[in-house]
């Protein structure tokens, strides 16, 4: 099972452009629409809204995709 996250909670993650971090905003426990997609989410596999460091830019990610930084 993946780690458990929460709001305020600073994470890192895995892009295109390279490792990117930011900052749990709000945690996804039922589906939910993203950017005009539904995304799957649950109590057992929530999904996490992370507002990047570096921009004002959302990202929607699973708790397998994250991991925990110090700030």
């Amino acid at each position: 099972m993946a780690e458990t996250f929460n709001v305020g909670d600073h994470v890192g993650w895995n892009s295109e452009a390279g490792e990117v971090s930011g900052t749990i905003t709000k945690v996804h426990t039922s589906d939910f629409e993203y950017k005009g997609h539904k995304r799957r989410a649950s109590k057992d596999e929530p999904q996490y809204e992370i507002k990047s460091d570096k921009t004002d830019h959302i990202a929607a990610h699973k708790g397998t995709a994250l991991h925990r930084i110090d700030k």
